[in-house]
């Protein structure tokens, strides 16, 4: 469904569906969009400190214009904030608030505010309720759908967590004109992980076009819509990643070693991760003789293009050496029965999913990306 300024996308889930809203002034309208699936007129919001100075107020009015109360506690900005120390205090304070299990918890923020406080609803009393109102270009196309909610540990990224969908999305683009350049293109590294997986035509898209998103608001809703969309479908069918949900994670094996190896700081973001991610797995899918050359070299000319980092000397600092990284991907969730998985290619929009790469392969991939 589809109006002058709104693009709905349907996550269809049984008695669990639920729409995802991406348009112009959702933020505005959060009161009205939000006001149907309330018991009472009384929500309780996650936002971290930078979201909260920039959208809290104008998030809160309009609650306030549809009847709505609403409490809010704003944690610090920043991935350190995926764990247990923040996840006791928002459960706490939830239930200071007298949250009860018909309410509604409303996350405000960045893909870490929408894990977090996706986690701390389906823990609460159970499982509450929750809405997603992912701030970032990267909340919006990929961590606020799905229903992937979690916290990173000592051990890894994302390794404690649940499966809980929200009850509504709401995707505003106009917030992205507040983040700065570098939040918003690593953002991006998630967008073009969409046409990487599985739509060669929305790469080709993505390569005209994807200089203007930040600063074309129509060429971004449609950018947004159409990874959400790939994402909806890739989700009703298979919820909980017991096959082509795996797909989602191209670059991310990769990628999350990276964000361990500096430490969730800002030497890395998670985009930047999995955008350096989709070009070592492309890489090491041409040097298994999956895909030709052309693949890796049209996927590092447009992450250039964008500006994004995309080989292992772009992150700024020494990083561990080799057989640490790849220690470092045994970690990683997608580990089944002690063998390393990858999303690899056959070529742009024809990812799949292997645990069958030699760790010479892997080394050899790595060594390169060094340079």
């Amino acid at each position: 469904m589809t109006d002058e300024t709104t693009t709905t996308v349907h996550v269809p889930l049984g008695d669990r569906a639920y729409d995802v809203l991406i348009g112009q002034g959702l933020i505005g309208r959060a009161g009205a969009l939000i006001a149907p699936l309330l018991k009472r007129p009384r929500v309780a919001i996650l936002t971290d400190e930078t979201v909260a100075a920039l959208h809290l107020a104008p998030f809160e009015a309009a609650l306030k214009a549809e009847g709505i109360d609403s409490t809010a506690l704003a944690l610090p900005a920043g991935e350190s904030t995926k764990s247990w120390p923040y996840l006791t205090q928002s459960v706490e304070w939830l239930l200071e608030q007298k949250v009860e299990r018909r309410d509604i918890v409303l996350a405000l923020g960045g893909g870490v505010i929408g894990d977090l406080a996706g986690f701390a609803a389906a823990i609460l009393r159970r499982g509450v309720r929750f809405v997603q109102v992912p701030t970032s270009l990267l909340a919006q196309v990929d961590s606020s759908v799905g229903g992937k909610t979690g916290i990173n540990s000592r051990q890894g990224k994302n390794l404690i967590g649940a499966f809980h969908q929200p009850s509504l999305v709401l995707a505003d683009i106009d917030v992205l004109d507040t983040l700065t350049p570098r939040d918003f293109i690593a953002g991006y590294g998630e967008v073009a992980k969409y046409g990487l997986l599985g739509d060669a035509g929305f790469f080709d898209w993505l390569e005209v076009n994807g200089p203007a998103l930040a600063t074309n608001p129509a060429l971004r809703q449609k950018a947004v819509a159409h990874s959400v969309a790939m994402k909806a479908g890739i989700v009703s069918r298979d919820e909980t990643e017991q096959g082509e949900r795996a797909l989602l994670n191209l670059g991310h094996t990769f990628g999350h070693a990276l964000e361990s190896a500096t430490g969730y700081s800002d030497r890395l973001l998670h985009g930047e991760g999995v955008a350096i991610g989709c070009a070592l797995a492309f890489d090491l899918s041409a040097r298994m003789g999956l895909c030709s050359q052309e693949a890796p070299s049209r996927v590092l000319q447009h992450l250039r293009q964008m500006g994004m980092p995309a080989r292992l000397s772009d992150i700024p600092g020494e990083l561990p050496d080799d057989e640490a990284l790849i220690a470092l991907m045994g970690q990683d969730k997608k580990v089944v029965d002690g063998r390393l998985r990858f999303v690899l290619a056959r070529g742009i929009g024809e990812a799949f999913v292997s645990d069958d790469v030699q760790v010479e392969m892997l080394r050899a991939v790595l060594a390169d990306a060094r340079h």
